[in-house]
């Protein structure tokens, strides 16, 4: 069946009361981005309590629900039948013939959901239900009402013209990007972090990466792993700026004068110091990491604290609550995990202690950090200055 319009329905932007349109916005603005690599033509139009997507002439639908499906802020995607006239006989009219097309006169069971948006129309809501119910049923009849369990639930809308839908695609819900700041994901090789981001955009983040690089002795191929993930979390997220910073120097330093059980944890602030610095130069609210309480060394909570103090920024962990395979479901879902678990070690892997430390005392973590004064400065300029920044679309 040939649809010429999406009725979008969100959820959560329906609560923000008189700047919701801000969010509206937001949501129709990266709507009609992602319908661009469809097809040209479509029109993403702003309408009370919706979104309304008229299609143009000749598009793929299968690929048009695709993209609207990675769109945060989308509920519901609702492919409708449009009746330009909305008096009464040619409703009922179009609302056989959409039913008819969609259904034949086989046996269902059915009801009928009215919503008049245009209050100026003659007929309200119930006595829509009722007697477009009794008009299906001399019209077809195999059919039988069923107001608790239907096969069919009809939903019929009246708004400037009437749109009549009877099935639904969900959306990923959250809030549309841009409509909550912007943050700085560390992102990683592994399975954490990528869903770490994709969760914190969900809640509206505009979101940019920073890698560490860690040559020869992680190997481009590491390097390429960690594109690959940022362009897969950008098909939700939108274009990702990924800084790509050598940590190489900074981190034989840290093995050369640094305690061996304290290494990952001083490189961890080191890392966060510099993601911070980029965070700043990009106008970022926030870190991002995919941390989890307990998983590793780094990561108990006396670690945390370590590495925290560090940061003048918060700090956005999703993920810290959650067991290793609730993460991995995630990665599964958004398409992620398959890269993630590739042979490829990042620099955190590749210089980790034999037996870390797990439960640092922050006033020891910093005087084995003095130790680094006037050999990591210059070292850490360094890196930052010959940062490669990789702009990352999912094209």
């Amino acid at each position: 069946m040939k649809y010429k319009a999406f009725l979008i329905k969100y959820a959560e932007i329906g609560i923000k009361g008189k700047n919701r349109y801000v969010f509206e916005d937001a949501l129709c603005e990266r709507i009609a981005e992602k319908l661009a690599k469809v097809a040209d033509g479509f029109e993403v139009i702003r309408e009370q309590g919706r979104i309304r997507v008229n299609c143009p002439d000749v598009y793929d639908y299968d690929e048009a629900v695709e993209q609207m499906k990675t769109v945060f802020g989308v509920w519901e995607i609702c492919p409708a039948y449009v009746i330009e006239d909305a008096s009464w006989d040619s409703l009922t009219t179009g609302v056989g013939d959409y039913f008819e097309e969609r259904y034949g006169n086989t046996p269902h069971t059915f009801k009928v959901e009215a919503r008049r948006s245009d209050k100026s129309y003659p007929i309200q809501s119930p006595q829509i239900c009722s007697d477009m119910g009794a008009y299906l049923l001399d019209r077809f009849s195999e059919l039988k009402v069923d107001v608790h369990h239907p096969e069919i639930l009809l939903y019929v809308e009246i708004r400037n013209m009437a749109y009549v839908y009877s099935e639904s695609v969900k959306g990923l819900g959250g809030m549309p990007l841009g409509s909550s700041g912007r943050a700085m994901l560390l992102l990683s090789g592994g399975i954490d972090s990528p869903v770490a981001g994709y969760m914190v955009a969900k809640r509206g983040v505009t979101i940019d990466a920073v890698y560490f690089h860690a040559p020869p002795y992680t190997s481009e191929r590491a390097k390429q792993k960690v594109v690959d993930l940022a362009r897969l979390i950008s098909v939700y997220t939108g274009p990702i700026k990924l800084h790509v910073v050598n940590f190489t120097d900074i981190q034989l330093a840290i093995i050369d004068k640094c305690p061996r059980d304290e290494l990952t944890i001083i490189m961890r602030r080191y890392m966060m110091r510099i993601a911070e610095h980029f965070a700043y130069q990009n106008k970022c609210q926030a870190l991002i990491t995919g941390e989890s309480i307990g998983q590793v060394a780094s990561q108990t909570p006396q670690s945390l604290v370590a590495t925290n103090a560090v940061c003048t920024l918060p700090v956005y962990r999703p993920v810290i609550a959650f067991d290793k395979q609730d993460i991995v479901d995630i990665a599964v879902k958004i398409n992620t995990y398959e890269t993630s678990i590739q042979p490829y070690e990042d620099c955190c892997t590749i210089f980790v202690a034999k037996h870390p430390v797990t439960k640092p005392y922050l006033d020891i973590i910093v005087r084995s950090e003095k130790k680094l004064t006037g050999t990591i400065e210059p070292l850490v300029e360094k890196a930052i200055n010959e940062v490669e920044i990789i702009e990352v679309t999912d094209n």
